[in-house]
């Protein structure tokens, strides 16, 4: 069985997530760059959590995604479930049809019970733990990004309204009529 990228960035972004979102709702372009996965691949993913009600979006300014549970009501397995990652060891998929119509492989019941432990274990580490294992390590979490405003706190300079002709076919109307 192997974790493939969607599942591991499904995890780290929901850790990223869950570690700021006190600040208020947290945006995906401020995740893609904070963990280096890219934004389309970010809305993907968002868009199956949001599916699956693990995490809220809100739109607009200040907009962004918050954990719609608490993180301790969240496990890994609802996270790699929800983004369609498969945790399965068999060749079959669990369909027990591993040699076709021969029926199961000699090892199918060694790889069904490799899937139950790994969901088993994946369903007993919350968010809220993986969260807590980064404040642990030292993780810092800075305050509110300063949000970059679309209103310039310079003041509006208003252009000089000019009472001149604006072409020479209206410079030479200008002079004639004096």
């Amino acid at each position: 069985m192997r974790l493939t990228t969607k599942g591991r960035f499904a995890v780290t972004a929901m850790i990223d997530l869950a570690l700021r979102q006190s600040n208020g709702p947290v945006t995906l372009a401020a995740i893609s760059q904070r963990q280096q996965i890219s934004l389309s691949y970010l809305e993907q993913l968002f868009g199956k959590l949001r599916r699956h009600e693990l995490v809220e979006s809100t739109r607009g300014p200040g907009g962004g995604y918050t954990l719609a549970r608490k993180a301790a009501d969240i496990t890994v397995a609802d996270i790699i479930l929800s983004v369609d990652e498969p945790i399965d060891a068999t060749q079959c998929g669990g369909k027990e049809n591993c040699l076709g119509d021969a029926g199961r492989c000699m090892t199918h019941e060694l790889w069904a019970s490799l899937n139950t432990r790994m969901v088993e274990f994946l369903d007993s580490v919350t968010l809220q733990k993986l969260v807590d294992d980064q404040l642990a390590k030292g993780l810092t979490i800075e305050d509110r990004p300063s949000t970059k405003r679309a209103i310039s706190s310079a003041p509006v300079v208003k252009p000089v309204r000019v009472n001149a002709p604006n072409s020479v076919f209206a410079l030479g109307n200008a002079f004639s009529k004096s």
